[in-house]
This record gives structure tokens, sequence and C-alpha cells, in this order.
């Protein structure tokens, strides 16, 4: 007995291209996932924005990245 979808799934779908990377802490001060760097609205949102706003979000992200640099203490802080 051979069955007409041998071979096809039944169901698929295409994943949302996210940045994501499972690392869900929110910066306090900057406000952005310290992970993806986007806001909360964005990840909210993510799922219903069309293709090209999360393209244009995640052109924008690598520049956000430097919001979240540490600023070190100590003896390294002074010393120049």
């Amino acid at each position: 007995m051979s069955d007409k979808n041998d071979g096809v799934p039944v169901w698929t779908r295409d994943e949302i291209e996210s940045p994501c990377i499972k690392v869900c802490v929110i910066h306090p001060a900057e406000r952005i996932c310290t992970g993806c760097l986007r806001t909360m609205d964005e990840i909210g949102a993510w799922s219903r924005m069309t293709p090209e706003a999360r393209r244009a979000i995640m052109d924008e992200l690598p520049s956000r990245a430097p919001r979240l640099q540490k600023r070190r203490g100590g003896r390294k802080a002074r010393v120049s």
C-alpha cells in the first residue's frame, strides 16, 4: 500500500530568521537583550514583522553592541 505523500512532509513551515541566541537577559540600563541586542518591543513584535522590517533591525544590531561594553573598574580603569 502506497501513500501519495511518500517522502513528502505533511506539514512544513519556513522558520523566521532571527538573531536570537537563546541568551535572553535584558540589560537594565540599555533595555536591550544582551544576547540578540533587540529591544523588548522588537522581540515581542518579531513574528508579526515583515521580512524587510526584520532585516532592517538585524542590519542595525551590530551598532548596538558597544552600548553593552562594560567599563573596567579598579586600577585598569585609571591607567591609560
